[in-house]
């Protein structure tokens, strides 16, 4: 037995995370599969309790939405960064206390806006539209709601730029120079109580400097907004930090993150005087190495490369196809064996694009062999589809072994469940 990644090994040349037999599972639950090691989320969110012992882990829903990963994460005491009202209703069905929430988005509905008026939500403004929307509805409600300004950091991280979210030209929040007059708005605004600032830079950032210049940004608005009378009871500092797809990669650890935070944190709330919670939202690094995604190769093709087909494409996982990712692959049956020839791993998907792996070096690939995609667990299954009429694969939660169903396989009543026909088609 060798160690491929931490959780994930390889016993009697097949691939086992969590203690599972990859190969098992996939004859059981069928393929394609996500297969969840719980073992590996409360590892991975413990890492972050410890890095940052006094602040609070909201965890970043989006990445991945299980209401079974969202329940394992509420039990170890996380909160919940939410984007939608689908997403607020998982993390409080899920037990997250509401006081442990934050509804963050740039784009929110009056009827969200509404709902977290209603339950008590806190809510990460995004512009100055949404603050008077909000302060109506609050008003209305004769209740008081309280709120963040998300604050654009005018940060460059390197990495995908569909995924930096702290750009100057980024959609999401409010620019720095106008953020302290705002803040000065809203608190004459009735139904509205500014306790807090929000910002989040970007996702799979691999180098802790942006995070400086972030929060040393941050910090002095902070003392901008506190001197003109705001008491701001939290700092979100959102997240991003990356994971390591490629073994090439080096990535840092929560305790990276916090040596690059924590000095800038407390030496100017030292400094200014208060004392506010600190809030970080870690989505990926909670839960993308948690997973892997099994699929079946149907297929062996020769042509302008060597084209393995398999039953899983970016309907189930679409980040190679979106943002050009890597993502380690093996196959699972043969996974001690010697690579010996070049493959590309391609999906079933009517797209040119529908490609999970590019030119990697395996074992020879048969039509049956099983292939395990690696680090799925963050953006896999939360941003699926049903593109071409594919039913949506199975979630199976691993733990020392034991295997348990967490999400239903789809089927074809699923595809047409919502679908009506007019009367006059019939």
């Amino acid at each position: 037995m060798f160690t491929i990644k931490d959780h994930i090994d390889v016993q009697d040349n097949h691939l086992t995370i969590g203690k599972a037999d990859t190969t098992e599972l996939a004859e059981k639950y069928g393929t394609p599969l996500y297969v969840t090691n719980e073992s590996r989320i409360i590892e991975n969110f413990s890492a972050y309790r410890k890095a940052f012992p006094d602040a609070e882990i909201y965890y970043a829903a989006k990445a991945n939405g299980s209401l079974t990963i969202l329940r394992l994460l509420a039990r170890a005491g996380a909160g919940a960064d939410v984007f939608s009202y689908g997403e607020l209703y998982l993390a409080l069905l899920a037990g997250i206390p509401r006081e442990k929430i934050l509804f963050n988005g740039n784009s929110k509905t009056d009827f969200e806006l509404q709902k977290a008026v209603e339950l008590g939500i806190k809510v990460s403004v995004d512009s100055r539209n949404e603050l008077h929307t909000l302060s109506e509805f609050a008003s209305d409600c004769g209740k008081t709601t309280q709120i963040a300004f998300r604050v654009n950091p005018d940060v460059s991280p390197k990495t995908h730029p569909k995924i930096a979210t702290g750009l100057c030209s980024s959609k999401f929040g409010i620019p720095s120079k106008e953020v302290v007059k705002i803040y000065q708005e809203a608190s004459e605004l009735p139904g509205i109580s500014p306790c807090g600032i929000h910002c989040h830079i970007g996702s799979q950032i691999l180098e802790t400097e942006p995070f400086t210049e972030a929060a040393q940004k941050m910090m002095d608005l902070v003392e901008k907004i506190v001197d003109i009378g705001i008491d701001l009871k939290f700092v979100d500092m959102g997240s991003g930090l990356g994971i390591p797809y490629n073994k090439a990669e080096e990535a840092p650890k929560p305790h990276d993150l916090a040596n690059a935070i924590l000095p800038v944190f407390r030496e100017k709330t030292q400094e200014i005087g208060i004392s506010p919670k600190l809030i970080l939202e870690p989505g990926r690094y909670i839960v993308a190495d948690t997973t892997i995604l099994l699929t079946r190769v149907n297929t062996v093709k020769k042509a302008a490369r060597n084209f393995v087909g398999v039953d899983a494409g970016f309907n189930l996982l679409i980040r190679p196809a979106m943002y050009e990712s890597y993502h380690y692959v093996l196959v699972a049956n043969k996974a001690r064996s010697a690579p010996d020839e070049t493959y590309t791993i391609a999906g079933p998907i009517c797209e040119t694009g529908d490609i999970l792996a590019e030119d990697r070096k395996l074992p020879g690939i048969v039509k049956g062999d099983l292939i395990a995609i690696l680090d799925a667990g963050a953006y896999g299954f939360s941003m699926a589809s049903q593109y071409n009429g594919r039913p949506r694969c199975a979630e199976i939660l691993v733990k020392d072994g034991d295997t348990e169903i967490i999400r239903s396989r789809e089927d074809i009543e699923d595809l047409i469940g919502k679908q009506r026909i007019p009367a006059r088609l019939l």
